[in-house]
């Protein structure tokens, strides 16, 4: 078996030692994420930045009428930057608290990790191991679970077709855990012997300043600064903001060669606050803004794979501008269908945006001259638990790309009959910028149908609901928008 995946089956065990206090999965994650960073420091010879008496040794040595609240301490202690000068433990640490009521439990807890043999396995295992508790989690929590989690094999698929290089400057405006960010430095680091065939200097950049990103969810940004401390990567250049806050329109996160991302799917709670926002600055959703975004923070030439539900490719008024713009600005050169069930907490279809911004600021001619749709939805077997998606699931899709990361490979269109098709900008344009193109008959399942528990049923059910309510507040605000605007009339002389 491989290490990692037996560390994660073994950390997943441990879980049975809370259920019964009524700790939910994702609590039970972040509690492991507040005991592993010690004892990942013990096992690293790394423990210089915590103060001796909330090191592992001393946790584990506590009796067990002392441990909990020498563990309580140590989380109030450990997240105060007066305290600790370290501000990649202080950020891990902020504001942290336990969920563990009973001492016998949290001794149970520290004695069952420190059982683990943790000597037999490399730094990337152990950040790996991280990553498969993150996905085991997402997995058992299906309400809300793709606010953080992309599906691993999405990630790597488009992280392939992207092909990062070093030097690039590389973002992901809705961080979540960091899976696009750790895929990315994977990537590159395969490509380069580990970065050993970069100079220091480039190799400082890489671990300190290629890899960029915002999260807005406090407890989510602290899986992700744990996530990224496992596979070695600095987060001097990650914010726990919101991107369609001012925050978003800082230096740091303009001029990116590359954006990778699934933005989050639903209303925001609010309109976009940042001034650079000009298309959807009055839009009360995540997904329209998030795209302007990632427009407007690509460098000229850079290029981004971006997921966004189906409403981003025929939303009228403020999401056909946007469209137009995307357009215009960028050569939006393929779009990719896919399958069902991949974000089913949300119950909304999917779609990868590949796109490359133009080299000029504001061409005169639309950037994109076609646009290729590859349909891995229809006729597709719904995904889930029982099915989980792989990346061998997207194997024609990624031969039909080509190798060129700008879409610039020699293509074939498939015709009526096949799942890829180029689509010219005129034939675009005549459908009213509609890019919600399909020609074949769309035979797969209903999300729910590929599901076998009474939760994961009703979680796809309520999924569905949302969107058809979100549907309707957008429409509400569309003709609300329209009736505000200004009306003129002409006045007979």
């Amino acid at each position: 078996m491989n290490p990692s995946s037996d560390l994660v089956n073994k950390l997943w065990r441990l879980c049975a030692l809370l259920r019964k206090d009524g700790v939910t999965y994702q609590q039970y994650v972040t509690e492991l994420t507040y005991l592993l960073f010690l004892k990942m420091a013990s096992e690293q010879k790394d423990e210089s930045r915590i103060p001796q008496q909330y090191r592992w040794g001393a946790l584990k040595g506590a009796s067990e009428t002392e441990v909990l609240q020498r563990y309580k301490q140590a989380l109030i202690d450990l997240g105060d930057g007066a305290k600790v000068k370290d501000r990649s433990v202080v950020a891990i640490f902020q504001n942290a608290t336990t969920i563990v009521r009973e001492p016998a439990n949290l001794r149970k807890l520290i004695d069952a990790i420190d059982g683990l043999h943790w000597f037999t396995v490399e730094r990337d295992a152990f950040g790996d191991a991280y990553e498969g508790l993150l996905q085991r989690m997402a997995e058992e929590t299906k309400r809300g679970a793709g606010q953080y989690f992309t599906p691993r094999a999405l990630i790597d698929v488009m992280v392939r077709l992207m092909q990062p290089k070093p030097g690039e400057v590389i973002q992901d405006p809705a961080a979540g855990t960091g899976g696009f960010l750790i895929a990315a430095n994977s990537f590159m680091k395969d490509a380069s012997d580990d970065y050993f065939e970069l100079s220091p200097k480039q190799q400082a950049f890489q671990l300190q300043q290629a890899l960029r990103g915002i999260e807005n969810v406090p407890d989510t940004f602290r899986l992700l600064l744990m996530n990224l401390h496992l596979h070695a990567i600095d987060p001097d250049n990650l914010d726990l903001a919101d991107t369609l806050s001012p925050a978003g329109s800082r230096t740091q996160f303009k001029n990116a060669d590359l954006i990778l991302t699934n933005p989050p799917f639903g209303p925001a709670g609010g309109p976009p606050t940042r001034d650079d926002l000009t298309i959807t600055d009055r839009v009360s959703s995540y997904q329209l803004p998030f795209v302007e975004h990632c427009i407007r923070a690509l460098k000229l030439g850079g290029r981004a794979a971006v997921v966004v539900p189906d409403n981003v490719l025929f939303d009228d008024g403020r999401g056909k501008a946007l469209r137009q713009r995307l357009m215009n600005w960028c050569d939006l050169h393929t779009i990719l269908r896919l399958p069902t069930g991949l974000f089913y907490a949300q119950g909304v279809k999917t779609n990868v945006l590949f796109f490359t911004r133009a080299k000029e600021e504001a061409p005169a001619k639309d950037a994109t001259r076609a646009v290729w749709i590859y349909d891995a939805r229809s006729g597709a077997p719904s995904y889930g638990k029982t099915n989980p998606f792989r990346v061998s699931d997207l194997d024609d899709f990624a031969n039909a790309f080509g190798g060129d990361p700008l879409g610039g490979a020699k293509r074939k269109d498939q015709g009526e009959e096949g799942r890829f098709r180029r689509f010219t900008r005129a034939e675009i344009a005549a459908r009213g910028d509609n890019l919600d193109i399909t020609w074949l008959k769309d035979t797969s399942a209903e999300t729910e149908d590929g599901f076998d528990t009474p939760e994961d049923i009703a979680a796809a059910i309520e999924g569905h609901l949302k969107t058809a309510l979100e549907e309707i507040a957008a429409l509400v605000g569309e003709l609300d928008e329209r009736i505000s605007e200004p009306m003129t009339a002409e006045v007979s002389p």
